[in-house]
């Protein structure tokens, strides 16, 4: 099952279009620098303004570069459960090995409709669902009743969740509920040695895209159950998770990625701009405090 460091990954672009040769050395530097799974066309990849075409094309990249060294999870989600299915196919097509479905977002379905929509979902998909849960984008929140529910009906179809909700008691109480064998994953780098401590088994993490070495060296201690080593890889990280939300994300990573490769652009896509001054500032001190 998924596990340990998992970046979502930032999608590269240069004049505006997708730039897939940066994207697939990306994809290479991330798995030799020890990044145990990969997320194309989550947040952090700007799902929200990638085209449908571009959003199968970045999935089919990475799932072709990373050739089974790593697992992918392809970002799948939609407000639109028929638009959802389809990025499912396409993704399963691609050769993604499982797919991540954020809860829809401004429609603001009830509970009952969030059941409704991930039941439909995980009744045509062949590859395993993570849920995510991300509150703070889309208002929706996938409560743990409604996860341990869909975990209940399709224990082997619905198998993880990446949650973001900042509620650490969550993790405990889909624990208590849906069994120790539903995998649960940080969507918070912040909050991922304490996710740890209560049953999560790694991060989908925007850190990792910039320290990714670092950032596996953390997970492999906290999931040995190291945690003197843990919490003091954690304390050296802890500004550069703080940094990569210095400005609107993904632009902070974007920027630091750009410092650390002439071959990654900085580059965001509107409503989206380039990083402030003072995001900038609190970028370059975090990686310098790391030798980046």
């Amino acid at each position: 099952m998924f596990s340990g460091s998992i970046p979502a990954l930032t999608t590269p672009f240069r004049d505006g279009a997708f730039d897939e040769p940066a994207f697939r050395r990306f994809v290479d530097w991330q798995i030799d620098n020890g990044s145990t799974g990969l997320v194309p066309c989550g947040t952090t990849g700007e799902s929200a303004t990638i085209d449908n075409d571009e959003h199968h094309a970045i999935i089919r990249a990475c799932a072709e570069q990373a050739a089974g060294r790593v697992p992918v999870i392809a970002g799948a989600g939609s407000n639109d459960t028929q638009t959802a299915l389809w990025h499912i196919k396409e993704a399963q097509v691609a050769g993604a090995d499982a797919v991540l479905l954020v809860a829809p977002y401004y429609n603001r379905p009830s509970q009952a409709g969030l059941l409704a929509h991930y039941t439909y979902l995980a009744e045509r998909s062949e590859l395993p669902i993570v849920l995510y849960n991300v509150p703070g984008r889309t208002v929706t929140d996938l409560l743990p009743e409604t996860v341990i529910e869909l975990h209940r009906r399709f224990p082997d179809r619905i198998v993880s969740i990446k949650d973001a909700s900042g509620d650490l008691s969550r993790v405990v109480t889909q624990r208590m509920g849906a069994g120790p064998g539903f995998n649960q994953l940080s969507g918070d780098d912040p909050l991922a040695l304490a996710g740890y401590v209560l049953g999560q088994r790694g991060c989908i993490s925007v850190t990792a895209n910039v320290a990714p070495k670092l950032c596996a060296e953390f997970h492999t201690a906290a999931l040995a159950g190291d945690y003197v080593l843990a919490r003091e890889l954690n304390e050296k990280l802890y500004p550069l998770h703080r940094a990569m939300f210095a400005d609107a994300s993904p632009a902070p990573a974007k920027y630091a990625l750009s410092r650390l490769h002439d071959w990654f652009s900085p580059e965001v896509r509107l409503p989206l701009v380039a990083c402030s001054d003072g995001a900038k500032a609190a970028v370059d001190a975090a990686m310098a405090g790391l030798g980046l």
